[in-house]
């Protein structure tokens, strides 16, 4: 087999491959000969069937697989011959297919980019610490009861935060217009979801009362026919009901699976629950800030053909996301919506890599173990969880895969130059601002990527999840 190396531009290149006529005519005959140890034909015996007319009959056929299964071999040993490690599928073009002479073709791709890694001790990382107070803790319990408020129907006139029931129609120059009327309507006063002046002018009504509201649609509006257009709206208050917030009693907390213990163990419940969202949202802003500062220092090409395949991946899960049991049209999601998104992912996944190769990290059964644990804390099972994981290859897998980056996390981390900042539970919580000069220069630089290992995307379907990890 004689092969040739090219490089075309950037990150393509060009293999030039001839197989020897010989090696085809060879496999050719070897299949013949197969086949007829088996073929049935009336006139001859089984096994009988002279070659040659096994030849006549499927001789064309049989030569197209071994062909095809020839090429195929073929460019995977070139890629061994010539050390080239591809990035996506070749396109494969056959240059001369005659029998009897050599089999000639080119394949035609992109290999993975050179990557300089960056030095890991000029990064600097800011690594925020917090400590959970009593008023942390007051504001989550509040926050939680907020999530389960109720109302009941009063007799009064509404005030902000109430909930009315209500009837409207809206009219432009005496005529209704599209979308401006509705029956059995609920508002919330105070929500802002209703144009300016519409919740404001409901305050102070009662059950059954109605009122003529004279306003204006904003200029700004999102519909263009609308905007800055004087309107009426007719609107009747069915009802008026006023917010409740659960009591904090048992079976509140018996709500959140705190069966016993009352109001201190459900404190201590929430508050282990709110450490593992400290931890998780610490840990995400420092992998964040090295992330960045891998991409501002790396100089990285990427393969089209990588950031293509990963533009599809986006665009199906967005579908799937939006679409549910809906078929959309995908040249309503063009790849410009994905393809920053897609570089970024590739960009990171490569410098990643590179550096759990350098490095030659490993999976290491402990940090696996780590991982699975942390994911299954908030159920309420979590060894039934813990057993999931491991009983499922391919969600194993991909745990492993987080346990790779994160050991590259971890050894970036080691030696860049951390400033720890003391800081509130909520500021704690926040992500960290980006530079928009940093986010203008990720498209032209390295762009960001999770390895594809990087989480598992379908969350145990047994166990059921507390709801206090939610918050």
């Amino acid at each position: 087999m004689q092969v040739s190396l090219e490089t075309l531009s950037g990150l393509e290149r060009k293999l030039t491959i001839e197989v020897p006529a010989e090696t085809i005519d060879k496999q050719v005959q070897s299949r013949l000969a197969e086949a007829a140890k088996t073929f049935q034909m009336k006139g001859f015996r089984k096994g009988k069937v002279p070659i040659s007319v096994i030849k006549n009959r499927f001789g064309k056929g049989m030569r197209q697989e071994v062909l095809g299964d020839v090429m195929n071999q073929s460019y995977y040993e070139a890629l061994a011959q010539e050390k080239v490690r591809p990035a996506g599928q070749p396109k494969i073009e056959a240059t001369n297919m005659k029998e009897g002479e050599n089999l000639a073709f080119t394949a035609t791709f992109e290999v993975f980019p050179e990557i300089t890694l960056a030095d890991f001790s000029k990064i600097k990382v800011e690594k925020r610490q917090a400590e959970i107070t009593d008023k942390d803790i007051d504001n989550m319990i509040q926050t939680l009861r907020e999530q389960r408020k109720h109302y009941h129907n009063v007799e009064r006139a509404a005030k902000n935060e109430d909930q009315l029931k209500i009837d409207f129609t809206g009219l432009i120059d005496g005529q209704e217009f599209e979308g401006g009327s509705a029956k059995g309507s609920t508002l919330i006063l105070g929500s802002n979801t209703m144009i300016p002046g519409f919740e404001d002018g409901l305050l102070g009504v009662k059950p059954g009362e109605s009122k003529r509201l004279e306003l204006e649609f904003p200029k700004d509006y999102h519909k263009a026919d609308l905007a800055g257009k004087a309107c009426v709206f007719d609107v009747t208050v069915n009802s008026v009901a006023e917010v409740h917030l659960p009591e904090l009693n048992d079976d509140f907390f018996k709500s959140f699976d705190i069966k016993e213990g009352g109001e201190e163990a459900f404190r201590a419940e929430v508050k282990q629950n709110m450490t593992r969202e400290l931890d998780h949202a610490v840990k995400n802003n420092v992998k964040s800030q090295i992330l960045e500062a891998l991409l501002e220092a790396t100089e990285l090409t990427l393969p089209a053909s990588v950031v293509e395949s990963e533009i599809n991946n986006l665009r199906q899960q967005a579908i799937q996301r939006y679409g549910g049991n809906k078929q959309i049209d995908e040249s309503l999601l063009p790849s410009e919506m994905f393809k920053g998104q897609a570089e970024q992912r590739v960009a990171v996944g490569l410098i990643i890599n590179e550096i759990i190769q350098q490095n030659e990290l490993k999976a290491s059964p402990a940090k696996v173990r780590e991982i699975i644990e942390e994911l299954a804390a908030g159920y309420e099972n979590p060894e039934e969880v813990i057993a999931w994981y491991y009983s499922e290859n391919e969600q194993l897998q991909q745990i492993e895969g987080m346990a790779l980056e994160e050991s590259a996390i971890d050894l970036i981390l080691d030696k860049a130059q951390v400033n720890e900042k003391k800081t509130s539970y909520e500021e704690a919580l926040r992500p960290v601002e980006k530079s928009a000069k940093k986010s203008e220069n990720k498209a032209e630089k390295a762009k960001k990527k999770e390895p594809k290992a990087k989480k598992a995307d379908e969350k145990p379907k047994s166990p059921s999840k507390s709801e206090t990890s939610d918050d």
